[in-house]
């Protein structure tokens, strides 16, 4: 059974790793949603569909032609991703409980794993670094699932987000944009008969709906509105729409669960240490699964 990490947070006993887990999915929307799929050893392979068997009606007594579909195996590996988080005796000899600073610090490192986390599901390159996992811009790139605006980019309408939706296979659960473009999006909407609705994410904060699809971002910074679209340089984003789903759609893979670690007092330095460490990759089973709308620019 996949879970997201929230979910799998809830069978924990580990007061610490539970508080780390609920960082890293409060500061990413990507983390919130996507489930882990728990698999054996280091790398997961699967097949993925290629050509349908063919089907064809026939006359009384004649026989059929026979026609098998054909399938493609794909691999994919975990990584490795996390950090050490120290505490110098110093501080805490002169600035009170050590449990309160190391939990600030760990709060801390927590919400930058997760913000590494959410820019790598985007643009992740293996090619270029082979300690990480491909994104969705290396696996959307060169596909039908990868539109774009028009040669040059231009204003995002109603029309278009309507078809980038159509492009995900079962229904998109979720479309994902940094804040600067979900304001362009709020424009289009407000200003046609087509209303944002509203709903809740899982720590009760207010969640709007295109449709019956959330609109969830993240920060500028992982999204910015500085990708290049023909001869318009630095100067448009993207928006993606995503089915979450193991074994089907869009998953994430782990072996084991985000570790937490107190490591005490070093011999080599006086410093108190916490690692946290992930062991973990990304999937998606169906090529339907996510689709990008790229070239978009501020009306």
């Amino acid at each position: 059974m996949a879970l997201t990490l929230l979910e799998s947070a809830k069978y924990s006993t580990d007061v610490l790793q539970k508080g780390v887990i609920e960082i890293f999915a409060r500061t990413s929307p990507i983390l919130e949603l996507l489930p882990f799929m728990d698999i054996a050893g280091n790398s997961y392979k699967y097949n993925i569909e290629g050509i349908l068997p063919s089907v064809a009606f026939r006359g009384v007594g004649e026989p059929y032609v026979e026609g098998g579909g054909t399938l493609t195996q794909a691999s994919e590996g975990l990584v490795i991703v996390g950090g050490d988080v120290d505490v110098d005796r110093y501080i805490v000899q002169t600035r009170g409980n050590i449990n309160d600073i190391r939990a600030n610090q760990t709060s801390m490192k927590s919400k930058a794993l997760s913000r590494t986390f959410t820019n790598k599901f985007f643009h992740g390159n293996s090619s270029t670094d082979p300690l990480e996992f491909d994104g969705i811009n290396i696996r959307l790139a060169g596909s039908a699932q990868e539109m774009e605006m028009a040669p040059d980019g231009a204003v995002i309408g109603v029309n278009e987000l309507n078809e980038l939706l159509d492009k995900v296979e079962g229904g998109a659960d979720v479309l994902i944009m940094s804040k600067s473009m979900k304001r362009e999006v709020q424009k289009i909407l407000v200003s046609s008969t087509h209303y944002l609705q509203n709903g809740t994410d899982e720590f009760g904060r207010i969640v709007e709906y295109f449709g019956d699809v959330a609109i969830r971002t993240v920060e500028d910074s992982i999204l910015p509105m500085t990708e290049d679209q023909g001869t318009t340089i630095g100067s448009t984003g993207s928006i993606y729409a995503i089915k979450f789903g193991a074994e089907e759609f869009v998953s994430g893979l782990k072996n084991g669960e985000v570790s937490v670690r107190d490591l005490g007092e070093l011999d080599s330095l006086p410093v108190f240490r916490t690692r946290i460490e992930f062991y973990c990759g990304l999937a998606i089973f169906n090529p339907k699964a996510a689709a990008r709308l790229k070239g978009i620019i501020k009306a």
